[in-house]
């Protein structure tokens, strides 16, 4: 099982979220979000969801046009999700990375 960084990416930014780490099957992990903006000047707008499909629904967001400042970041951290689960950023615009590290367990 993996431990560390599970999924890293540099957001293309527009159009749609991006699978940035999946768990694997039979698997749960704990994990922290961390979603960071490199601009300098301007803000972005960032969505966070927890989904079990690469496009997700309504119902499967935690965060939905969170306002990054210039070089700012947000953070979610322990949060548990279960075997397939898709950590899906999107960004409104380049210049954003985000980081999804943890511990993979295996469920049997």
């Amino acid at each position: 099982m993996a431990n560390g960084i599970l999924g890293q990416a540099a957001l293309a930014g527009g159009g749609t979220g991006e699978v940035i780490y999946t768990v694997p099957a039979l698997t749960f992990s704990v994990v922290s979000i961390n979603v960071t903006n490199r601009n300098n000047t301007g803000t972005r707008n960032i969505r966070i969801a927890l989904a079990d499909a690469d496009t997700p629904g309504n119902e499967d967001y935690i965060e939905y046009d969170a306002e990054l400042q210039a070089n700012g970041t947000l953070e979610r951290s322990g949060i548990v999700i279960g075997s397939s689960t898709r950590v899906i950023v999107y960004a409104n615009s380049t210049d954003v990375t985000a980081i999804v590290y943890g511990i993979e367990t295996a469920t049997s």
